[in-house]
């Protein structure tokens, strides 16, 4: 499972708790530059390409079965990247609340005004880290500004094939979700699941989330994830 901006892999624990109580097994990842416990690399910090390759070497390391690649608003990006190289090791994609980019896609393309404004706002204090935004967990950390510019790079084509689910969190101020779920409602190739409790679904109401992961397969399948 895999986290959106500005959080990490913590934001899933109650979601990962329900389903490992349940059978399945859960990573959730904390995407480069995200770790509470790791200093911020001022100069350098992680773009979408570091985050794809990230999450690809967890899963090339633990796919040996069924699995689900779970990702979060920003983190839509990071699974689509990832199963575009790595389609034959994953079973499903999960996109919660999150972007599903084409070819040539970034954050900053496919969201609102209202976020891009939140990014020009929060790097003004060096043009490298968005600052958190206020209201997030006291755990939440700056996250690199290249990686919500970055294009991801879609090239095999290969995602589209895999089964795959979105789960809106219904109208919130500021979504950049809503055209992209009736548009995907309207598309018999995706399963359409909607928890109505605004963006943050894994803190808001993690037992209906984890009801709707369990229902995916059966109950050996392997959950991967971050933001």
């Amino acid at each position: 499972m895999v986290p959106g901006g500005w959080q990490g892999g913590w934001v899933f624990d109650s979601v990962a708790g329900e389903l490992r109580g349940r059978g399945h097994e859960v990573e959730a990842v904390t995407l480069a530059g995200l770790e509470q416990e790791v200093p911020l690399d001022l100069e350098r910090p992680a773009n979408l390409d570091t985050h794809i390759d990230q999450v690809a070497e967890i899963v090339e390391r633990n796919a040996d079965g069924q699995l689900a690649l779970c990702g979060h608003s920003y983190a839509g990006l990071v699974i689509a990247g990832v199963a575009d190289r790595l389609g034959d090791r994953i079973d499903q994609l999960v996109f919660i609340d999150a972007y599903v980019p084409d070819d040539g896609d970034s954050c900053w393309t496919l969201t609102s005004d209202t976020f891009r404004e939140l990014f020009i706002s929060g790097a003004s204090a060096d043009g490298r880290w968005v600052a958190v935004p206020e209201g997030l967990d006291s755990r939440a950390r700056a996250h690199p500004l290249a990686s919500f510019l970055q294009s991801v790079r879609l090239e095999d084509n290969a995602w589209p094939a895999l089964g795959r689910m979105y789960i809106s969190g219904g109208e919130w101020s500021g979504s950049p979700f809503l055209e992209l779920t009736e548009r995907l409602r309207k598309d018999p190739a995706w399963r359409v699941h909607e928890i109505p409790v605004g963006h943050n679904i894994a803190r808001r109401d993690p037992q209906s989330l984890a009801d709707v992961l369990d229902a995916l397969a059966p109950a050996n399948i392997r959950l991967h994830g971050d933001e």
